[in-house]
């Protein structure tokens, strides 16, 4: 695998660890269920809008959770990136040759 696609795959993966961190941390939002019904719009586009997780309580140790589908796919890529050893082989490696200084920056158009 060259550098490039190391490189590209690291982004990705740190970009959705800060996007998970992030969000379920500082903008973790929630309510209950008859709030929810009572201002369902402003809920949706708090979540779409912001970035933001909202978590609606349906009574002890039950609830849903709600967020916007470009969060879902984040996350969707992240498990996908961690589900095999190899995957997680190539990040770590890529990892320790961005400390190590052994990457090369490349254009990625031609001019």
């Amino acid at each position: 695998m060259n550098n490039k696609k190391e490189i590209s795959l690291l982004i990705k993966y740190v970009r959705n660890i800060v996007l998970i961190f992030v969000q379920n941390i500082w903008y973790m939002l929630t309510t209950s269920i008859s709030d929810f019904r009572k201002d369902i719009k402003r809920y949706f586009d708090q979540v779409t809008g912001n970035f933001e997780t909202l978590i609606i309580n349906r009574g002890k140790d039950n609830g849903v959770v709600i967020m916007s589908l470009k969060e879902y796919n984040s996350l969707c890529a992240t498990q996908h990136e961690l589900s095999s050893n190899e995957n997680v082989k190539r990040l770590d490696a890529a990892i320790e040759k961005l400390r190590s200084g052994e990457v090369q920056s490349k254009s990625l158009m031609e001019e």
